[in-house]
């Protein structure tokens, strides 16, 4: 990496999961792409320093720390059965309407997804983690196509709580790889998702 440091240039690739803790061990099952990336936002809030006042001074002080947050994904080509995981939606009915209602059983997911960065001219990508959220309710807009097309896009919006290892995380950041291949794997890999090796003859 170059001294000069690195600027982001692109997000790609989010996945899913359903998340699952056994006495602080953190799995995840059912890991998913959940459709194509356009924008990705994470607002964290922290909570306030705690000051310890001594002589009328501030003697010591503890900064704040993560106490939640809202993490949005704009996406395209929402993948219906992405949908329903990140929902918990039940089966659809006879006329093949999905209901969102008493019977909607919102779970804990994981969400993954790739940064591309540039630093000195060279590309690199970055995995990065949310281990523990939850979709909150879904909005929808649509308008009417006019004259030039609108490329209408969807955002999910989540929140973003600390995850029930011993210590807590609710960001995970992989390191700088030089294909977003390599990236993308290493989100597969944590959410235990097999991909075939490709057949080669």
């Amino acid at each position: 990496m170059s001294a000069a440091g690195k600027v982001c240039t692109g997000f790609s690739k989010p996945y899913v999961a359903l998340y699952a803790n056994n006495n602080g061990t953190i799995s995840y099952s059912s890991g998913q792409k959940l459709a194509r990336g356009v924008e990705v936002s994470l607002d964290p809030n922290a909570s306030d320093p705690n000051i310890f006042y001594a002589d009328n001074i501030s003697a010591e002080s503890l900064p704040g720390t993560f106490t939640n947050g809202t993490c949005t994904l704009t996406v395209d080509g929402l993948l219906a059965e992405a949908r329903e995981l990140i929902a918990g939606l039940p089966a659809a009915d006879e006329d093949g309407f999905m209901h969102y209602g008493d019977n909607q059983n919102v779970p804990y997911i994981g969400i993954g997804f790739i940064i591309r960065y540039l630093s000195d001219g060279v590309t690199y990508y970055t995995p990065v983690i949310l281990p523990k959220c939850s979709l909150q309710p879904e909005s929808l807009a649509a308008a009417t196509q006019e004259e030039e097309v609108d490329f209408q896009k969807e955002e999910l919006e989540f929140n973003v709580v600390r995850d029930d290892s011993s210590n807590h995380d609710w960001k995970l950041i992989g390191g700088d790889l030089a294909t977003e291949a390599a990236a993308e794997a290493k989100i597969q890999a944590k959410f235990g998702i097999t991909v075939n090796p490709p057949i080669t003859t």
